[in-house]
């Protein structure tokens, strides 16, 4: 897998994390990718509320993440 970087600020090395929830929020078939600021920032919600989205996820087993 090629490293990814974020589409707005430029931070290299998205984690896995970062790249599901960018294709799970946005578009399955992104090819731009959000780190977890600028995706909250972008979806006017806070960083806390997607760590939770994140971990709800997981817990319903997408294999996004």
């Amino acid at each position: 897998m090629d490293k990814k970087s974020c589409y707005v600020c430029g931070k290299e090395n998205l984690n896995k994390n970062e790249i599901g929830l960018t294709k799970k929020l946005l578009d399955k078939n992104s090819k731009y990718f959000y780190c977890l600021d600028c995706l909250a920032e972008y979806l006017e919600v806070d960083t806390e509320f997607l760590l939770v989205k994140i971990e709800e996820f997981k817990e319903q087993g997408c294999i996004l993440f």
